[in-house]
């Protein structure tokens, strides 16, 4: 068994502390929307903890404004969407506190790719 000692550390951010965020159970286009707004939140949230710069969080919740844009059109191009967080992703790769959303990310392009 390990123990980790943490005191006099200060955790800011904790992705989807919720748990609200489902990317697995989306069977649709407007549950893919609902569930990509709500990774938007989670960047905005990371934003406010400042555990993301604030020029990276610009580019990054620009992408994911993006890709919900087209996720909402009646004939989404899947290639854009997939374009756009695949932008966001790598804007976000870096950032040891989001990688929870890094991987979520990686399960909404997977997704996309079999949905739209």
């Amino acid at each position: 068994m390990a123990i980790f000692d943490q005191r006099g550390q200060h955790v800011n951010y904790q992705y989807n502390a919720a748990g609200n965020i489902n990317i697995g159970s989306v069977q649709n286009q407007m549950q893919l929307v609902d569930e990509l707004e709500k990774l938007k939140s989670e960047l905005s949230k990371a934003s406010e903890a400042e555990v993301i710069d604030a020029e990276v969080f610009t580019d990054a919740d620009y992408q994911m404004s993006k890709a919900i844009q087209q996720s909402k059109k009646p004939n989404p191009d899947k290639k854009s969407v997939i374009e756009h967080l695949k932008n966001a992703k790598s804007l976000l790769e870096d950032v040891t506190a989001v990688g929870g959303l890094v991987t979520a990310l990686n399960e909404v392009i997977q997704l996309i790719v079999n949905l739209l």
